[in-house]
Order: structure tokens, then sequence, then C-alpha cells
């Protein structure tokens, strides 16, 4: 199990990506949460087995149908199993 914190930069506000995230997210079974930043950025912390993360993280460079992702700035961090679901923040 790991856990990845993630920056999503480009056109990712206003166009669906969080809750296609989240929906993608319960799909493969990964937890954690995703939240639009002031900046215009989406910040999100995702656990779950390797597999998944990957299928998540190459997810999140393309996004929903109207996003325009020009990076995903992907860090690891300790894997603390403390979520028990996918929650979009707001």
């Amino acid at each position: 199990m790991k856990r990845y914190h993630l920056f999503i930069y480009g056109k990712v506000q206003g166009v669906w990506y969080r809750q296609s995230m989240l929906s993608e997210a319960i799909k493969l079974g990964v937890k954690g949460w995703v939240k639009n930043l002031p900046d215009g950025r989406v910040e999100a912390v995702i656990e779950g087995d390797e597999d998944a993360l990957e299928k998540i993280i190459n997810w999140c460079h393309i996004g929903p149908p109207n996003a325009i992702v020009s990076k995903v700035e992907v860090f690891e961090e300790q894997f603390l199993n403390e979520f028990a679901s996918f929650k979009v923040l707001y």
C-alpha cells in the first residue's frame, strides 16, 4: 500500500475535475481526498494499492473531457491508512 500527494496544474477548475476524480477513485478503490486550491491548481492525497494508484495518477494527467492538464506533481508520502473513502473537500 502506498500514499501520494498530488498537485495538478492547468485548466483543472470549473471542468468537473474533482467530481470526475471521485468517480475514478471509487471505481479503482482509491481512498483519500481532492480539492481546489486558490491559485487554480487541484490538490489530492491518495492511498491504495500500487496498481490502482498508478491508474489514477495516469488518469490525473488527462482528467475529464474539458480539462487541459499541463503538469502533475507526484510526491510519495508515508502510507498512513487514514482514509475510509475518497472525498471531495470544499
